[in-house]
């Protein structure tokens, strides 16, 4: 799956993807719901990472979604939705 993460990046990074925004010359932004920096590069690409985890809240309830590749069959199902406790560390733990 790295070849492919490579592929896909590099077709991304030098061709057309609809969430690149270009801001200024040398920078260019990302507006992925799951990218976790907002930069376009390779690290943050949610698209370009077959292995790939970002912290969202919706509605005051905050969920780790995981990619995972055995879903990419059906991207509607490609994250996984985990609900974090509340509680700092145990929320850390799942995390980790």
């Amino acid at each position: 799956t790295m070849q492919h993460d490579e592929l896909i990046w590099s077709i991304i990074n030098h061709g057309f993807c609809s969430f690149k925004a270009q801001v200024a010359k040398e920078q260019t932004f990302c507006k992925n719901e799951y990218n976790a920096t907002g930069l376009c590069n390779r690290q943050s690409c949610p698209l370009a990472n077959s292995r790939y985890a970002t912290i969202k809240e919706e509605e005051g309830i905050c969920y780790l979604f995981v990619k995972t590749i055995e879903r990419a069959h059906s991207p509607k199902n490609l994250w996984e939705k985990i609900k974090l406790p509340r509680n700092y560390t145990q929320a850390l733990a799942l995390v980790d």
